[in-house]
């Protein structure tokens, strides 16, 4: 086997892999800059939305680096919004986290006014009669 058809298929011993870029890249082709945006067509209302980059890459949105998303436009007739991001929405605040922690600890807790399960006293084919103390 030569070396170059072992380098086509697969790595040679020790030489690392790169893995794929946690880095979302814009959708448009031979541009190589990160995506700051995504842009969904709404074919129905003939609306392009172009807002900030959405949490997960979805098949049926795009996204686009900076430059792409300033110069987008849409089809003739079509309008085009675009969002702009909450600043405060990006980064969580100390009273946002301390909420959801009070949330899950509240949770988590027994309750003492809790109605006690419901005890079967009887049975008729596929039907059962249930009691409960309350």
């Amino acid at each position: 086997m030569s070396t170059a058809r072992r380098s086509r298929s697969r790595p040679a011993r020790g030489r690392r892999v790169s893995a794929v870029s946690p880095v979302r890249r814009c959708s448009k082709p031979s541009c190589t800059r990160a995506a700051v945006a995504t842009l969904t067509y709404v074919y129905a209302d003939q609306t392009a939305v172009l807002g900030p980059l959405a949490t997960y890459a979805e098949p049926h949105c795009y996204d686009l680096c900076e430059q792409h998303a300033v110069r987008m436009t849409a089809p003739r007739g079509w309008e085009v919004v675009r969002l702009e991001p909450d600043p405060d929405a990006l980064r969580p605040s100390s009273d946002d986290l301390e909420a959801l922690a009070d949330a899950v600890r509240e949770a988590a807790r027994p309750r003492p006014d809790a109605v006690p399960a419901p005890v079967e006293v009887g049975r008729r084919g596929h039907l059962r009669v249930l009691r409960t103390d309350v």
